[in-house]
C-alpha cells in the first residue's frame, strides 16, 4: 500500500464537545471529512484512528454504519494511535488529517501526496510554514518517519499531537508545501461554536451545488459574504498544541 490516509477523531474536544459527530446539511462532520478524504485520487485506504474512551463508541458505529474502518487506541498518546493503526497495513506513507477539518480539500492532499512522491522526502506538510488556510492541514510521511518518532518522540506535546517530532527533530528529510498569496490569516477548522457556525454557513449555502466544493469556492464566498469570515477571524491557530508546549514534560521512555 502506498498511502494510508489516517484521521484522528475523538468525541471528548474540551471546548466543542462532541464536534465531530454534530450535523452539517443533515449529516456528522465527519463523515464529510470522510467523504471529502475518499475523492483523493492517491489514497488507498482511510482509517479513523479514535479512542477506547466509551464515547468513542458512536464514533465506530458511524464507522461502522458507512463501512470505514476504525482503530480505537490511546486517548492522549495519539503518535501511538497513529503507529497502532497504520502498522497493520505498513504502508509506504501516511497521511495525517484531524476530524475538525470539514474543509478539507482532496486537491490538495493529492498535491502535496505528489510532492512527496517526486522529492522522495521523509515529510511533507503545508503546515510547516503556514500559508493555507488553517483547516486544509494536510501532511505525508513515510511509515519510517512514523515508526522512528513512535520510538523515539519523548515529550507529551510530541506524543499528543502526532508529528512534532518528525517536523523539528529526528534529523528526517522535510519539505514545505507553501501558497503564494498566503491565505493562512482564514480560519476553516472547528473548535469553537462560533467556528461551527461558520462551517455551518458555509455547508448550507455551497453543498449539494456542485459534485464537491474546494478550497477555491469558499475564498470566492468567503469574498462577497465577508461577515462570515470575520465571525472568529481573531482566534487563535493552533490554541492546544501552544497549551501543550507550555506545560510540556517527558511522558514516554525512548525505546
Amino acid at each position: 500500500m502506498n498511502h494510508l490516509l489516517i484521521i484522528q477523531a475523538r468525541m471528548g474536544s474540551s471546548r466543542l464537545p462532541n464536534k465531530v459527530l454534530k450535523e452539517l446539511c443533515g449529516k456528522p462532520m465527519l463523515q464529510h471529512i470522510i467523504e471529502r478524504t475518499s475523492r483523493s485520487r492517491k489514497v488507498d485506504r482511510i482509517i479513523v484512528a479514535s479512542t477506547i474512551r466509551e464515547e468513542d463508541r458512536q464514533i465506530e458505529d458511524l464507522c461502522r454504519c458507512i463501512s470505514v474502518e476504525c482503530y480505537r487506541g490511546a486517548e492522549n498518546d495519539v503518535l501511538d494511535r497513529y503507529y497502532q493503526a497504520a502498522s497493520k497495513y505498513q504502508p509506504k506513507n501516511v497521511v495525517r488529517v484531524t476530524a475538525d477539518c470539514p474543509f478539507i480539500d482532496p486537491i490538495v492532499i493529492d498535491e502535496i501526496i505528489q510532492i512527496h512522491e517526486a522529492g522522495k522526502y521523509d515529510y511533507t506538510s503545508n503546515t510547516l510554514v503556514e500559508t493555507y488556510p488553517d483547516g486544509l492541514d494536510t501532511e505525508v510521511f513515510t511509515f519510517g518517519a512514523l515508526e522512528k518518532a513512535w520510538k523515539e518522540a519523548a515529550l507529551a506535546s510530541e506524543r499528543e499531537h502526532v508529528t512534532p517530532y518528525i517536523k523539528f527533530q529526528g534529523g528526517f528529510n522535510r519539505y514545505s508545501v507553501e501558497r503564494s498569496p498566503s491565505l493562512a490569516d482564514k480560519r476553516w477548522t472547528v473548535d469553537t461554536e462560533t467556528d461551527f457556525e461558520v462551517v455551518t454557513q458555509v455547508y448550507n449555502a455551497l453543498y449539494g451545488q456542485k459534485d464537491i466544493f474546494l478550497m477555491e469556492d469558499i475564498l470566492t464566498f468567503m469574498e462577497s459574504h465577508r461577515q462570515i469570515e470575520q465571525m472568529n477571524e481573531n482566534t487563535v491557530r493552533n490554541e492546544g498544541y501552544l497549551k501543550s508546549i507550555a506545560n510540556d514534560h517527558v511522558v514516554w521512555e525512548k525505546k
